[in-house]
């Protein structure tokens, strides 16, 4: 039953995908990105309605109300990453733009990546890693100048349930460079979704936003170890089962910022 249910949801994401990213790359044109921002947004509403429905999969939003009210106030999203389910999340239930930062490769998946390049984001080559982050810098700075805000994965790929992952410290150093706060979001989502896997579990799965992180006064390092100690301590209250089962986790490990050009 998993098994088919999964089938069916891949295929309504495939014939909601293909039209409406058409449509969003027709239209990118002719719109502000914010209204694009939406019409992509509306599909992966969408997309985790059908994800519900079919699945049984349903979104629990926790700490939501700690985000900035403001429309022109920018902030940096740091979030765990475990499965594809919580960039959609994210994408669908945030309540203001979002910019993501992403590997360029993602631009070449027919479709979902040209909408993705239609949109006004930040995609960079991680093999170059001093000339991805004066990018991500310098778009972050604009970005933020008008008001959205800069997502993030930190540990820079999907980790294994109940597991932690390095956490790379270049979303705090743009923190500390831009003087932006920095609120790290928890994503309880593989107990739904597995990482790299397509076989959808029924279940809850949760999306958990912290209090905003100030940098003032601190270095990257030192912000990021506040980030990861948020992140994996709500990551336990939210999946105790996993993280009774897994190793357990090591020191707290961030890596540092590449160094300035």
């Amino acid at each position: 039953m998993t098994l088919l249910r999964s089938a069916l949801f891949v295929a309504f994401g495939v014939l909601t995908l293909l039209p409406w990213a058409t449509l969003a790359v027709l239209i990118s044109p002719f719109v502000g990105p914010t209204r694009l921002y939406w019409f992509c947004s509306a599909w992966a509403k969408v997309l985790l309605a059908g994800l519900g429905l079919i699945c049984g999969a349903r979104p629990r939003l926790l700490g939501f109300a700690n985000l900035p009210q403001g429309r022109k106030d920018a902030v940096i999203l740091l979030a765990k990453h475990q499965s594809a389910l919580e960039t959609l999340a994210l994408f669908a239930w945030m309540p203001h733009p979002l910019a993501f930062v992403f590997k360029k490769e993602l631009l070449y998946i027919p479709f979902f990546g040209w909408a993705l390049g239609a949109m006004d984001m930040v995609h960079i080559d991680r093999s170059r890693r001093n000339e991805a982050f004066n990018k991500v810098a310098a778009q972050g700075r604009r970005l933020a100048a008008q008001g959205t805000w800069v997502i993030m994965f930190p540990e820079g790929t999907r980790i294994e349930r109940g597991q932690a992952g390095q956490y790379k410290s270049g979303g705090t150093r743009l923190a500390v460079d831009t003087g932006l706060s920095v609120q790290p979001v928890a994503c309880a989502t593989a107990k739904v979704w597995p990482r790299r896997s397509l076989l959808i579990q029924p279940g809850e799965y949760e999306i958990s936003v912290g209090p905003a992180l100030s940098p003032e006064g601190q270095t990257a390092e030192s912000l990021m170890a506040q980030v990861r100690g948020w992140i994996e301590a709500e990551m336990q209250r939210l999946d105790p089962q996993a993280y009774a089962a897994a190793a357990p986790s090591p020191a707290p490990a961030v890596a540092p910022s590449p160094a300035r050009q």
